[in-house]
């Protein structure tokens, strides 16, 4: 079995760049199989219980903070919070 295949596997994901919740994980609330070219990599985002998306304040506030790690794309942890969080 392919390692990519093991990971999906290992973290009950449904696809690469598909992003599940983990609600028992004790720090992260999503997990992705990221994959851009040939790199793959496995990333846990976002704060468990954190509320997230209140109003557009608040959605604002993040992406302005969070901009330069939001631009680095799909292999960091911030461009999947946004997406999915967000």
């Amino acid at each position: 079995m392919s390692r990519i295949k093991n990971l999906l596997k290992k973290h009950g994901l449904s696809g690469v760049n598909k992003a599940k919740r983990t609600p028992k994980h004790p720090k992260k609330s999503h997990v992705v199989l990221a994959k851009v070219g040939d790199k793959v990599r496995l990333i846990r985002f976002g704060e468990q219980g954190a509320k997230t998306n209140q109003n557009p304040k608040q959605r604002k506030a993040f992406k302005s903070r969070h901009a330069k790690n939001i631009a680095k794309g799909k292999m960091s942890a911030a461009w999947w919070a946004n997406k999915v969080k967000w």
